[in-house]
């Protein structure tokens, strides 16, 4: 009886692979072969997340352009209607409109004008000489625009490894679907002959429900595993941008992947989120050295034509200005000084978080070996257990049909056998998987 208690709460306990919640598939839901090399490639075209990169590079490059303006001269077009009694700004007008005449000098006149109307039409172009602050400026612009080409490069390397590991989770659903099948027909098998034996009344009934609930967990837990193919196959198409409602087969079962010939042990220095990082900091010293810069006197140059006349649309008379003008803050409340401060701390904190991401990657780096060791060794141990598992089904089995074994046993040595199956096929997927990342920690940009 104790035996048979075991069991039951045994048979409850069933490794299971994934624990989800059981979804009802659609009769629309469409089976489609796919490959790992198609599914990486349909993601790298498609994904959100590459998009939002690229998003990301053309606002650096369109910043980037907006610094064309220390080179390009600025132009602008003005045209002004004004009327005024103002002694000062009517004699101005007049002069402005070349129209002054003896008569405008008559002190009456002088003081008390009347009303006088002026139309200017101006062209003005201002034209930058000497800038070294935004020059400084223009160069950290044009970091950011690597930056930005490193973060999507590095966005592309993590999908890639998500991709593998969604793939991986699809194919350990359907060997889960597999094992759960072939231990649903060894266990259908064990109680038609337990119901037939049992309507002999050569056993008991407690032998029957053993096997019924036996029966009854392998059936639950075959709806939850083929469910789980339905979840892998979804987050599939949200990776690759594609729309739900298809059911994805891999095209080939589960297996330990050889390991690569690369078996450095240290982080490259050039993996594409560190020279983010570093173009990161670059870009911050160029623009302390901006604010450095900011010191210095600016030289620019500037000009307008314009015309002026009494009447609307006239140009009567023309005149033009032309000059340099030469510029020097030379104190503006320790702003410019407290500025370079906070950046530099800024700087360095970026510095720090290298050197931080680097340790903590390395320390992924040296984990992952040992679990890629650990599941090897797994590996090699499930695969002895399997075989050591199916021998003795086999001989319960041929002791059970002889009647020297009871139900319990045998349903026990089947449960086991499954548990051993799985724990193989999660091994390998571990194995697959810790490669994968390994591939992640040591990409590197040549």
């Amino acid at each position: 009886m104790n035996r048979r208690r075991h069991f039951i709460l045994a048979a409850f306990t069933t490794v299971i692979i994934f624990n989800a919640v059981v979804l009802k598939v659609s009769a629309q839901d469409s089976l489609r072969q796919l490959s790992l090399s198609d599914a990486i490639a349909a993601t790298l075209n498609n994904n959100k997340r590459i998009q939002l990169a690229k998003l990301d590079e053309n606002i650096a490059a369109s910043n980037y352009k907006q610094t064309e303006a220390i080179y390009l001269p600025q132009v602008g077009f003005s045209y002004t209607a004004m009327s005024t009694d103002n002694p000062l700004n009517a004699f101005g007008f007049k002069l402005q409109q070349k129209s002054i005449t003896q008569n405008d000098f008559n002190p009456d006149l002088l003081n008390h004008p009347s009303g006088t109307p002026d139309f200017t039409t101006k062209l003005e172009v201002q034209q930058p000489l000497i800038n070294m602050d935004i020059l400084y400026k223009r160069k950290a612009a044009a970091k950011q625009i690597e930056l930005y080409q490193y973060k999507t490069q590095r966005t592309k390397e993590y999908l890639t490894f998500e991709v593998q590991k969604a793939y991986l989770q699809l194919q350990l659903a359907y060997d889960a679907v597999k094992v759960l099948e072939e231990a649903l027909q060894t266990t259908n098998s064990v109680y038609t002959f337990t119901d037939n034996h049992f309507k002999q009344g050569l056993i008991q009934k407690s032998d029957l429900l053993n096997a019924q609930v036996q029966v009854t967990t392998v059936e639950t837990n075959l709806a939850k595993a083929k469910s789980n193919i339905r979840n892998a196959s979804d987050y599939l198409s949200l990776l690759m941008g594609q729309g739900d409602g298809v059911i994805y087969k891999p095209e080939n079962t589960l297996q330990q992947e050889t390991p690569a010939n690369d078996t450095a042990t240290k982080i490259a220095s050039s993996r594409s989120d560190f020279l983010a990082m570093q173009k990161a900091i670059e870009t911050s010293d160029l623009m302390i050295k901006s604010s450095k810069m900011s010191y210095l006197p600016k030289l620019n140059a500037f000009g307008s034509y314009q015309f002026n006349d009494r009447q609307a649309l006239g140009f009567g008379a023309n005149a033009y200005l032309a000059g340099i003008q030469l510029s020097w803050d030379i104190f503006k409340g320790n702003r410019t000084k407290n500025t370079i401060a906070t950046q530099t701390l800024e700087r360095n904190k970026l510095s720090e978080e290298l050197a931080k991401q680097k340790d903590e990657s390395q320390l992924e780096l040296d984990k992952a070996y040992r679990d890629l060791a650990d599941a090897s060794f797994n590996i090699k141990q499930q695969k002895l257990a399997i075989e050591q598992a199916s021998e003795s089904l086999m001989i319960l089995q041929n002791r059970y049909q002889q009647g020297l074994v009871n139900t319990t046993d045998v349903l026990m040595a089947t449960n086991q056998l499954s548990q051993q199956k799985f724990a193989l096929a999660q091994a390998i997927f571990t194995s697959n998987i810790t490669k994968a990342y390994l591939q992640l920690l040591k990409a590197s940009t040549k």
